[in-house]
């Protein structure tokens, strides 16, 4: 199609004069008035189209119909006059043309000459007057009425309609012999040049429709029809989002969607590409006639609007004046005329461009050059503002370097994004730094925080920044600094040895400047040290070395608690020390902004193994919230992991499963697979929620899935997860394989002289299924030494879980005063999952020993616990040894609120509290698919068709 035939298009007339020209796309695939069917039948009954002698002579049938560039307008009178023709109406019609607007008569001839087979229906004499083209018009109305129908004359775009055909036209109108022809205009924007004249006939129009944008329930239903199929949200957010509803674009695109539908499923990716595939199809047409168009409007227009489209975002009218060089009063009235014809829109945040598909066109004819210019306009004025770091930044990505302040502006804007967790933004400011000229060490902070915004999305791309960053860093605290960032992100891709090996060098380069940044690396190297069996042997000496008076009166006290707590934790010093150290440690949090480092994660596992794992729980909580708040998904999702552990030696086995849950869905949202060392923690605690429910097959299915039901590398993640996969084998019936990963645990955590057995019971739990293997006197002894040792570490828990063994192996009434003692032990601690399984088995033994009475009770009381833990296993063998007594306890069911997973509850209650599917998203670090999939889940359980009625049915 010409541009020039398109911009007519666009503008809602004709070219010359002529019938507007339909927007690309195969012939009659896309009716004119599609999308304004309703618009149509509103005229048809107006205008008494199709209600043959019911219109009476005497009444005044006049309509206008106003609409913007692109409305509509002009396809919807196309659509009427069809059907009037098709009514026998007679119709006479004019297109009226800017260019002939100061051309008298131009639109009454056009009437004329659209006369049906009515010859002289053009006055003679050369220049006709007013007269005469009265006395015409009257006659061909006259004729045309004399069938007993009332004529039809329709004038599109009655703003550019000379002043002449407007005299007449009111005289028409206005005729007092009670039959004037029934009359619609449309009128779009522009300004008249004859406005006296349209003033004096806009008034006699006794109705008037008003053409909107269409509304996303009518671009769906347009968008169903076109495509043969339902289209779905992302495919109508984006036709939405192209097209901001304008009547012309949308139909645009239709036909050329309608040439090449896109698949069954356009809400997908696939959807989103198919629409800008049709875009881009339409931008090379478009864009000229985008062009011609705001050249014709106003006065600046094209200036105007092509730096609003350049920026993308909206603007203040005072920065769009002052980058175009357009005296602001002008730019405001260019914008007022622009807003009013639908090609801009205006808002307590700027002056923005209507459909992004205009903007797209309107970027097209400017240069890239123009577009820099605009750019740096833009940052030096917002800088003269003193506006937010960010609002500058944005317009310097697309300057030349050399910008006053540039790298300054662009590193505040780093900062600012990051802490707003915006780290992919910050990252490209800081990209953008690095192409200013900067000195060395300036060069090495850009390179720094550049590296720390990176870890979140590419670790890799992050080592190679940080290296470069430690290289040119000055002075101990800056090589400090850079060396633990390079360390952290090595960690954080399994690259321990590199990581050490960083942490070593730049730790002995500074210990003769200032040993307390020494120390600090030293700290991180130790724990980083405990990961491989063999950096482990060799640190274990330095680790018992150190004191808390290494550290005093230095900032590197609070990560030297940490470490040391965690040294306490693993070979059984005081338990209340442990938990002093642990609380000094964390006394800024899990994550503290000024030293931000993996060792604080030691304090909150020494809490646990201390026996407080309700101030393990609430120190993640925390951090969990602040890693929300900065969008931090690595942060988040190992606070929330540390979080599910805690829960876990709660006995909160739902919460447990819920954080794992939750840990591992915002890991693989950043690309983090199954089985790495970042979700082995999150998959072990998974595992052990699932294994305590009962839960089996689904637990099985995750290790294969992540590909841990194999050999494990000797890291000190898998020893957890070696801990899990034990006890889910042993409830599968596999007694020697899970009794090999119970002593493998055992072999690594001696290894590193991890010898008390607050972290890791694998004493007990080997012994449990020695016992059930026949070997009783191996039993005995695991079970006696971790008694042993428990007794010596005074930690509730532990000792409860130790006695809880001795006494199932033992058996008998010894047995059972072991087991005994192990109630009274465990039932004042936190660890009532445990407690419940001390219960469980001491009421069995009772019955075994003739006690059953006290056995009945204590069955029933563990069947209790255990339905509070959600410890399915522990209730089931219960109820088994209930039943065999002759007992009918009830059953649990499996729909309604019960049946809800924890993270479907999460997100249940989530969306019970008001929170749309894209809030919740975000709140979880999850997707928008995601959320959507748990949501479906939760209507089928509950019995209800969508969110209404979700908050009573939680109930």
């Amino acid at each position: 199609m010409p541009y020039a035939a398109q911009s007519a298009a666009i503008s809602g007339r004709g070219s010359g004069g002529t019938r507007p020209v339909a927007p690309p796309g195969p012939p009659g695939t896309i009716p004119d008035s599609i999308g304004r069917e309703a618009d149509l039948a509103e005229l048809r009954t107006l205008l008494g189209i199709g209600a043959g002698p019911a219109v009476t002579d005497g009444d005044h049938l006049f309509v206008l119909v106003r609409g913007g560039y692109g409305s509509g307008k002009s396809a919807l009178l196309r659509a009427l006059l069809d059907e009037a023709r098709a009514d026998d109406r007679a119709v006479l019609d004019a297109w009226a043309d800017p260019d002939e607007s100061r051309t008298d008569h131009a639109v009454l001839r056009q009437l004329l000459e659209s006369a049906p087979a009515i010859p002289s229906a053009r006055p003679s004499g050369e220049p006709p007057e007013d007269g005469a083209y009265h006395r015409s018009l009257d006659a061909v109305v006259a004729r045309l009425a004399a069938g007993g129908r009332r004529p039809l004359l329709c004038v599109d775009d009655l703003q550019w309609a000379d002043a002449a055909s407007l005299r007449l036209l009111r005289r028409l109108m206005r005729r007092a012999d009670g039959s004037p022809p029934a009359v619609i205009a449309s009128l779009g924007p522009g300004e008249s040049p004859n406005e006296d004249a349209l003033g004096a006939v806009l008034p006699l129009f006794r109705d008037q429709i008003n053409l909107s944008p269409l509304a996303p329930q009518a671009m769906e239903a347009l968008l169903d029809r076109t495509l043969g199929h339902d289209a779905g949200q992302t495919f109508l957010e984006a036709c939405q989002q192209a097209t901001g509803g304008n009547h012309f674009l949308l139909r645009s695109v239709l036909g050329i969607l309608a040439a090449a539908p896109p698949e069954p499923k356009p809400g997908t990716a696939t959807g989103e590409r198919t629409v800008s595939v049709a875009l881009g199809a339409l931008l090379p047409e478009l864009a000229p006639a985008v062009r011609s168009l705001l050249r014709g409007t106003v006065a600046h227009g094209e200036a105007l609007v092509g730096a609003v489209a350049v920026f993308g975002s909206p603007q203040s009218v005072e920065l769009i004046a002052e980058v175009t060089a357009v005296p602001q009063p002008a730019a405001e009235d260019a914008v007022h005329t622009l807003v009013r014809a639908g090609l801009l829109h205006q808002s307590e945040q700027g002056v923005g461009i209507a459909a992004s598909l205009l903007s797209d066109a309107a970027e097209q004819f400017v240069p890239p050059s123009r577009r820099q210019e605009l750019h740096a306009g833009a940052a030096r004025f917002l800088l003269g503002r003193v506006a937010a770091p960010e609002q500058v930044a944005h317009h310097l990505l697309h300057c030349a370097p050399g910008q006053p302040s540039a790298p300054e502006v662009l590193r505040r804007a780093a900062v600012e994004a990051s802490d707003a967790g915006a780290h992919d933004r910050a990252a490209r400011y800081l990209r953008r730094a690095l192409r200013e000229p900067l000195a060395e060490e300036e060069r090495a902070t850009v390179l720094s925080l550049l590296g720390e915004a990176e870890l979140e999305s590419s670790v890799p791309t992050a080592i190679d920044e940080l290296r470069r960053s430690l290289q040119l860093s000055k002075g101990p605290g800056e090589q400090t600094s850079a060396a633990r960032r390079l360390a952290g992100a090595l960690f954080a891709v399994d690259r321990f040895l590199d990581a050490l090996d960083v942490l070593e060098r730049t730790s002995a380069a500074i210990r003769p400047v200032d040993p307390a940044y020494a120390l600090r690396l030293e700290i991180d190297f130790l724990f980083i040290s405990l990961v491989e069996l063999a950096s482990a042997a060799r640190a274990y000496p330095r680790l018992m070395d150190l004191a808390m008076t290494d550290a005093s009166g230095t900032a590197v006290e609070r990560p030297l608690a940490a470490l040391l707590s965690l040294r306490g934790a693993m070979v059984g010093e005081e338990a209340e020390e442990v938990l002093r150290l642990a609380r000094l440690a964390l006394g800024h949090g899990l994550a503290p902004a000024d030293d931000e480092s993996v060792v604080y994660h030691c304090a909150i596992l020494a809490l646990g193994a201390a026996g407080r794992p309700d101030l393990s729980h609430d120190y993640a909580e925390a951090a969990i919230d602040e890693a929300r708040a900065r969008g931090a998904v690595f942060q988040y999702a190992h606070a929330v992991a540390t979080r599910g552990n805690a829960n876990a030696r709660l006995g909160h086995t739902l919460e447990c499963q819920a954080d794992a849950e939750a840990a591992l869905e915002a890991l693989l949202e950043v690309g983090v697979s199954l089985g790495s060392s970042h979700t082995v923690f999150a998959v072990a605690t998974l595992v052990e929620a699932l294994t305590r429910q009962g839960r089996i097959e689904e637990a099985q299915s995750l290790l294969e899935r992540s590909g841990l039901d194999r050999q494990l590398h000797p890291y000190w993640i898998n020893d957890y997860l070696l801990l899990a996969r034990g006890w889910l084998r042993t409830e599968q019936g596999r007694l020697e394989e899970g009794l090999a990963d119970f002593l493998t645990c055992g072999a690594r955590t001696v290894a590193r002289n991890m010898l008390a057995p607050g972290f890791y019971p694998w004493r007990s739990e080997a012994a449990l299924v020695h016992a059930r293997l026949g070997r009783a006197e191996e039993a005995v002894r695991l079970a006696e030494e971790e008694v042993a040792l428990a007794r010596r570490w005074g930690v509730a828990e532990m000792t409860g879980v130790a006695l809880r063994a001795l006494g199932i192996v033992t058996g008998g009434p010894k047995g059972l005063q072991l087991l005994d003692e192990a109630v009274r032990t465990l039932e004042t601690s936190l660890a009532r999952f445990r407690y419940a399984q001390a219960l469980a088995d001491r009421g069995a033994l009772a019955i075994r020993c003739g006690r059953i009475p006290e056995g009945r009770a204590d069955l029933q009381e563990a069947v209790s616990v255990a339905h509070a833990c959600s410890a399915g296993v522990v209730a089931e063998g219960a109820l088994r040894e209930l039943r065999a007594l002759g007992d009918r306890p009830r059953t649990r069911t499996f729909h309604g609120v019960d049946a809800l997973t924890p993270t479907e509850r999460r997100v249940a209650d989530l969306a019970a509290g008001g929170m749309t599917n894209r809030e919740i998203a975000q709140h979880l670090f999850v997707g928008l698919r995601t959320v959507e999939v748990h949501l479906t889940h939760v209507y089928g359980k509950l019995g209800i068709k969508g969110r209404q009625g979700l908050a009573e049915a939680l109930r």
